[in-house]
C-alpha cells in the first residue's frame, strides 16, 4: 500500500493516575529520522519509543512527543528526620525545666518545622509507565499511519493517472514515427530530382539512404522499454512494502527513455510530444518524493 511520508497522529488517555498524551508527526526525508520529546524524568522512554516507531515506519522525519501528568501523588515519599525531631523535643523540654515553664509543645507545632520531614519522589516504575505510554502510543500510531495511508491513496491515484497520460503520449509517438520516415523519403526524392533534373533517380541509393535514416531515428526499442517501465510502476503501486526508493529509480529510467526518444526522433512533432511526456514524468517525480 502506498503511504505518504507526511502524517500526524494524536491520542490521550487516563491510565493508572496518569494523564498521557502522545503526538506523532512526520515530513519527507530520504531516510528515517526519529526524534522524541519527553520530560527529563522519563528519558528512559526515548529508546523504547524509537524502537517502537522503527517497526512501523521506514522513511520520513518523525517527531514524537510524550506528555505525562501525574494526577495522583502516590509517587511521593515523606520521611521523618528523627534526629532533628528529637533535638527539637529535647530543646523544648530543657527550656521548660530550666525556666519552670508550662510545656505546651504539641505535635502540630513540631510538624510546622518543615525541616524535620524529608520529601522525595519514589523510584519510577519504568515498566508500569512504559506499558501505559505504549497503550496510548498504539492509538496515536494508528491515527498517524491511517493519515499516511489516506494521503498515499491520493498520491497513488495522481501518479497512475499521469502514467496513463504518458502511455497515451507514447502511442502518439509510435503513430508518428513511421510517418517521419515516409516524409524523409519524399523529401529526399524531391531533392534528388531537383539536383538530377530529368536524369533517372537511383532508387537503390534512395532506399539505402532511407534505411539508414529509419534506423537512426527508430525509437521502437525506447517506447517498448518505456511501456515496460510504466507497467512496472503499476506493479510497484500494489506492493505492501515501502516502495518510494524503487519508484525514484524507476522514474529516472522513464525519463532517460523519454530523453533518448527526443534526441533520436529528429522530428518537431515528436519533440513536442516528448516535452509533454517529460512534464508528466517531472510531476510524478515530485509526487514520489512524498512516498515512504
Amino acid at each position: 500500500m502506498v503511504r505518504s511520508m507526511t502524517g500526524y497522529g494524536r491520542a490521550s488517555e487516563l491510565i493508572d493516575g496518569m494523564s498521557i498524551t502522545v503526538e506523532l508527526k512526520s515530513v519527507n526525508s530520504r531516510y528515517l529520522e526519529f526524534s522524541s520529546r519527553v520530560y527529563k524524568n522519563y528519558s528512559f522512554l526515548e529508546d523504547k519509543l524509537k524502537t517502537y516507531v522503527r517497526q512501523l515506519i521506514s522513511r520520513g522525519k518523525v517527531e514524537c512527543s510524550v506528555q505525562i501528568d501525574a494526577l495522583e501523588t502516590d509517587d511521593v515519599i515523606v520521611q521523618l528526620n528523627e534526629s532533628l525531631a528529637s533535638g527539637y523535643i529535647n530543646a523544648v523540654n530543657t527550656l521548660c525545666e530550666k525556666y519552670n515553664l508550662e510545656n505546651d509543645f504539641t505535635v502540630s507545632r513540631l510538624a510546622s518545622h518543615n525541616d524535620i520531614f524529608l520529601i522525595r519522589k519514589a523510584p519510577a516504575d519504568e515498566e508500569k509507565i512504559w506499558n501505559a505510554v505504549q497503550t496510548v502510543l498504539l492509538k496515536a500510531t494508528e491515527n498517524f499511519v491511517a493519515m499516511r495511508e489516506t494521503e498515499g491513496v491520493k498520491l497513488r491515484d495522481d501518479i497512475l493517472s499521469r502514467a496513463d497520460t504518458i502511455i497515451s503520449l507514447v502511442e502518439k509517438v509510435e503513430e508518428r514515427s513511421p510517418q517521419t520516415v515516409k516524409e524523409y523519403n519524399e523529401k529526399l526524392l524531391g531533392r534528388m530530382r531537383d539536383l538530377l533534373g530529368d536524369a533517372n533517380v537511383d532508387e537503390q541509393r534512395l532506399l539505402t539512404e532511407a534505411a539508414i535514416f529509419a534506423d537512426k531515428i527508430a525509437v521502437a526499442e525506447e517506447t517498448v522499454r518505456l511501456r515496460s517501465h510504466i507497467d512496472q510502476l503499476h506493479a510497484f503501486m500494489e506492493l505492501t512494502e515501502p516502495m518510494g526508493r524503487k519508484l525514484d529509480f524507476l522514474v529516472q529510467e522513464i525519463n532517460r527513455e523519454a530523453n533518448t526518444i527526443g534526441s533520436k526522433a529528429n522530428d518537431i512533432e515528436i519533440a513536442r510530444i516528448v516535452i509533454d511526456i517529460k512534464a508528466e514524468v517531472e510531476k510524478i517525480r515530485e509526487q514520489i518524493q512524498n512516498i515512504e
